[in-house]
């Protein structure tokens, strides 16, 4: 696991200290070794820079950027059937000189081009730049587990692991993006490919960017579709389906233990960490490291059924209970964890478990993509009966448009009425549900910051209802949210996280299933009862939170207090000072909960930290 980074710069002004200082922005993500690739060129400067996390051949013949005839290569993730593919290609007469997936990854594209990304199972974001075409690739993989951004304007093009490896470069311009903006506080995190500024993208999961030098032309292609593989579904029996997705599970699982250094699982005793610590134990001759991180207030402590759970399956089990003192240092920290605005409160014990397991594993598993791929949320289910509600109530639609603003933007049912108000802007159910979802409303957000949008996704109509909603969290939640909660907070301490139910090859075949083997993830529970007595993990979900209501009107009340002071709130021009000023108020007299606050509070302390004017 890696940090990358690079520019063309037409004007001649990007150097070989700027792009040095350009990877350096992302240190911790590659601590072990650091390369660079510069070109002067007639008509621009070209910079690759790389960022070594040593996982697989931690000799020097990982360094990176990696040359072969004319291609070089800056690579993040891991390719764990880099080793199938190397044999195919010594078929063909290639020959290797390192144990590394990046040898692998050059090679397979001198030998198939851009097809070679089809053959790659893993995580994934790199760059190939070709010197005889003048051409450079961007690969981002097929869910979204690597980070990939990318800017271009004032003939300048940049592209990093984060957006934070654009601020040496003095051609990025920091331009507050406000259809970004409007996204953040619609969902508190920022939906591919927009980014929080302008003329910055996130490469979209699944898709290459190819920029051809000469020109000064690029396009974006999708490579991979999630949705073509949920319209052909298997003529299988259930039973059959369950030893077919077991022995998927297992190939995908021990692939990723490939690794030259420890490895370890995050183990929360759910569904899903339970079943790849499970499998992974079962199918290995030494015990599996597993971290857990507990609370004492037991509304949000699952480390007693993690603990249970590991003890059962025999692994090397470290539970660790954190202080509020030490969740709190990590709030302060989150604008540096975070380069974009990122409001998921569950970011907190995932940098906390992370920094936990650094101290003994330099690799670590986790369940996520579980809920996406199996239908695992609560929230679709109860939104399918909502659903036929709503189609009632949209011929009265005229009427709820009406209704002015209640009270105040929190109020219990004048909320509703909001929630109802957008999620009838849509006709399709996968739409509706994400939209349901919103932490502001439409009408909020206007009052917020006076500008706001209501994107769309395009989904397959000829699908099921539930499938709809899975694909929609897959396309947006999964990889805005869940991943990049994950990357960062691991990315963040040096650590690389690996996601094993995010194989292609499981989601491919998930997908194809018949919708009722996944219904609330039956299929996944029937094949983790091979391993675990269901008693032990069918129960209600918990959730990986932390008590940040009662601590934002105690222990962390000076954070309101300096943030949403009017002194420091007019700082911030595009914000409305009194609308902010008034949320405050309600939350501290607890009539509002943490969800608005939390999510306006880390977008301004995210604005104190990266943008200038405010000292």
């Amino acid at each position: 696991m890696c940090g990358i980074a690079g520019f063309i710069d037409y004007n001649k002004k990007s150097d070989k200290n700027i792009l040095s200082e350009m990877i350096d922005r992302v240190y911790e993500r590659g601590p072990d070794d650091k390369g660079l690739f510069f070109k002067v060129a007639t008509n621009y400067n070209l910079g690759l820079a790389h960022r070594r996390l040593s996982i697989l051949d931690l000799s020097n013949a990982g360094h990176q950027p990696m040359y072969f005839e004319n291609l070089v290569i800056t690579y993040n993730g891991e390719v764990y059937n880099f080793r199938e593919i190397r044999k195919e290609l010594e078929i063909y007469g290639y020959s290797f000189h390192s144990n590394t997936d990046t040898e692998v990854i050059l090679k397979a594209f001198h030998k198939w081009g851009v097809k070679a990304v089809d053959k790659f199972r893993g995580m994934f974001a790199f760059c190939i730049y070709d010197t005889n075409l003048e051409k450079i690739y961007l690969f981002r993989d097929r869910a979204g587990v690597k980070p990939l951004y990318y800017y271009w304007k004032n003939n300048v093009f940049l592209f990093g692991s984060e957006i934070k490896t654009f601020y040496p470069n003095k051609f990025f311009e920091k331009q507050i993006c406000f259809e970004a903006l409007s996204d953040y506080f619609r969902f508190g995190y920022i939906n591919a490919p927009l980014s929080i500024f302008e003329n910055t993208f996130k490469l979209l999961p699944g898709t290459y960017l190819e920029f051809d030098v000469k020109s000064k032309k690029f396009f974006i292609k999708q490579y991979w579709n999630i949705q073509n593989f949920y319209k052909d579904k298997k003529d299988i029996s259930y039973d059959g389906a369950k030893k077919e997705l077991e022995n998927i599970l297992i190939d995908s699982f021990k692939l990723r233990m490939v690794a030259d250094v420890p490895v370890g699982s995050f183990l929360s005793g759910g569904i899903d960490s339970s079943l790849v610590t499970a499998i992974l134990q079962k199918h290995t001759n030494t015990k599996i490291k597993t971290f857990t991180i507990g609370f004492e207030n037991e509304k949000y402590n699952e480390a007693p059924y993690a603990k249970k759970i590991a003890e059962y399956l025999g692994t090397e089990h470290y539970e660790y209970y954190c202080t509020e003192k030490e969740t709190m240092e990590i709030i302060t920290k989150l604008p540096d964890i975070y380069d974009e605005p990122f409001a998921d409160i569950s970011s907190i014990p995932t940098a906390l478990v992370s920094k936990v397991a650094k101290q003994e594993v330099k690799v670590v598993l986790s369940g996520d993509g579980g809920d996406e791929v199996f239908g695992g949320y609560t929230s679709y289910y109860l939104f399918l009966n909502r659903y036929k509600l709503l189609n009632k109530v949209r011929k009265f639609k005229h009427i709820i448009n009406m209704f002015p603003s209640l009270n105040f933007v929190n109020d219990k049912y004048n909320m509703k009425l909001l929630k109802i108000h957008d999620t009838l802007e849509f006709n399709n159910i996968a739409n509706m549900f994400r939209v349901s979802n919103l932490v502001f409303s439409n009408k909020e957000i206007k009052k917020i910051m006076k500008k706001t949008t209501l994107s769309k996704v395009d989904i397959e109509e000829n699908l099921n209802d539930l499938e709809k909603m899975m694909i929609i969290d897959f396309l947006t939640y999964l990889p805005n949210d869940i991943l990049t909660k994950v990357d960062r907070a691991t990315m963040g301490v040096s650590l690389e996280g690996r996601e094993p139910l995010l194989d292609n090859k499981i989601i491919e075949y998930a997908a194809s299933l018949p919708i009722e083997f996944k219904i609330k993830k039956r299929i996944l529970k029937d094949i983790l009862a091979n391993y675990i007595p269901r008693k032990m993990f069918e129960r209600k979900k918990t959730g990986f939170g932390i008590p940040i209501n009662d601590w934002l009107r105690n222990e962390l009340r000076h954070l309101i207090d300096y943030y949403f002071s009017e002194m420091f709130l007019k700082k911030i021009e595009f914000l409305d000072k009194q609308f902010l000023l008034n949320l405050k108020e309600r939350f501290l007299t607890g009539k509002n909960d943490d969800k608005k606050i939390w999510t306006i509070l880390t977008f301004i302390m995210w604005y104190e930290k990266n943008m200038k004017g405010i000292k």
